[in-house]
């Protein structure tokens, strides 16, 4: 059975004080729920993997560099990343790709490089709303998986997150039909490329204005696993029932 993931993404939010929330989450959390990261801004690295101590809450960074050390201003390596105990890396996400121009040969770089840390990697992928509404969504998948996803793929290293750039923020959230069609044709090309007992086992994410009350109906989807959450992750009461619809799912 696959496991069910629930990762909340802060972005560029929170300070030293919201790191509370994690025991608040652990409270509200149901008897038996999903697996559960939370990747805080970088600086929280440390501070964060000590305040979910006990909690069974897991600790995951934003992003990481391609190489472990060097002349790179500014980045944090991987190494860096575990060594502050944290054990998952959002690569690839939408807002990386496009303010910084990733590319998916970078994605996969930084997947290899978090892997090799002993990091499970986070890969996200998903098409804009041009893409979109020219009904590309699928042949703009199959590219970023096939560019993006190092050889080597296990359930044990990567997570697989869809996040239609569109939706990101924004409200919008795909019908289920839609939702149900990317994740199925995702499990299809992870099968193809990987066979049928390793694509069956990687968790597929769904992100994208993920909210308490459309949860429910998106953890439906037989391919959905869980949900890469934004916004709605930086307060437990807010991010709490999307983990009890997961777990319930």
């Amino acid at each position: 059975m696959r496991r069910k993931l629930a990762a909340g993404n802060w972005k560029m939010n929170g300070n030293a004080a919201s790191l509370s929330e994690l025991h608040t989450l652990h409270s509200l959390m149901p008897q038996n729920p999903p697996q559960v990261v939370i990747c805080p801004p970088a600086p929280l690295l440390f501070r964060a993997t000590e305040a979910a101590r006990g909690t069974g809450i897991q600790i995951g960074a934003q992003d990481c560099h391609m190489q472990h050390n060097g002349a790179f201003t500014g980045d944090i390596s991987s190494e860096l990343i575990a060594d502050t105990g944290a054990t998952f890396v959002i690569v690839g996400h939408s807002e990386r790709r496009e303010a910084h121009e990733e590319r998916d040969r970078d994605v996969r770089k930084k997947a290899q490089s978090a892997w090799e840390s002993g990091l499970t990697a986070i890969i996200c992928i998903g098409e804009t709303l041009d893409d979109h509404e020219a009904n590309n969504t699928l042949d703009i998948i199959a590219g970023q998986l096939a560019g993006s996803l190092p050889d080597g793929v296990s359930a044990n290293n990567t997570v697989v997150a869809y996040e239609p750039i569109w939706a990101i923020g924004t409200g919008k959230v795909p019908t289920l039909s839609q939702i149900i069609e990317v994740h199925d044709f995702i499990r299809s090309k992870l099968t193809a490329r990987y066979g049928l007992e390793v694509a069956d086992m990687i968790p597929l994410l769904y992100g994208g204005s993920v909210k308490p009350d459309n949860a429910t109906t998106i953890f439906k989807a037989d391919n959905v696993d869980g949900a890469l959450v934004g916004g709605a992750s930086l307060k437990a009461e807010d991010f709490a029932p999307i983990i009890a619809a997961l777990a319930n799912s």
